[in-house]
């Protein structure tokens, strides 16, 4: 027979019934952000963690699991659902039905960071190379790309009138391969400067 559980009192004594069910050193925890209904965190030995909850107090008895992951905004939480026939029986469906899509999200979770670390590492090894070659560059990030903004006012010191600016701004690509660069500024300051940008590093 269903049970239900209409209080959180009654859902939490439930859930460390199923965290006791489902073994491996697992324990729960509060998980007050969960605003739908009653709702409570079971985390195995290994940190991996579920979330228990009741999101219809109108159908009490039944439940929804989902998988909890470290970076939910790049993969689709696996979540499943059933009716609270005991402790057991939740136990068992999360074992059987939700820890082999826990398992193939939270990889694919591992994968996508690993990834976007290596991109941003690359994109960042190129950013300070470009920074180095102007001093007192202003640096702005973006989504996936690193602006370099870099300004200077051309008139000699001491002179009066206008105020007369050289920039550059620097685009650099996701992974570093690609630099879009814009200069603007006085004809014979802009070209010399693109004249010493092109001309090859010695190491």
């Amino acid at each position: 027979m269903p049970q239900e559980l209409p209080t959180q009192e009654q859902f939490d004594a439930f859930a460390d019934d199923v965290a006791r069910e489902l073994g491996t050193h697992c324990r729960t925890a509060p998980l007050p952000e969960y605003s739908r209904g009653l709702a409570r965190l079971i985390i195995d030995g290994d940190g991996r963690a579920v979330r228990l909850c009741q999101p219809h107090d109108e159908q009490p008895s039944r439940l929804k699991v989902y998988a909890a992951l470290p970076d939910e905004a790049q993969v689709q939480t696996p979540s499943i659902g059933f009716t609270a026939i005991s402790a057991r029986h939740v136990a068992r469906e999360i074992t059987r039905r939700l820890c082999p899509l826990h398992t193939e999200a939270a990889e694919l979770s591992a994968q996508i960071a690993a990834r976007q670390q290596a991109e941003a590492s690359a994109r960042a090894a190129v950013a300070e190379a470009v920074a180095g070659a102007l001093p007192g560059a202003r640096i702005e990030e973006q989504y996936r790309r690193t602006r370099i903004i870099w300004q200077h006012d051309a008139r000699p010191p001491g002179q009066q009138g206008p105020v007369q600016v050289d920039s550059v701004c620097v685009i650099v690509g996701a992974f570093g391969e690609s630099v879009t660069v814009e200069a603007s500024g006085r004809p014979d300051r802009v070209i010399s400067m693109l004249a010493a940008s092109a001309q090859p590093r010695r190491e």
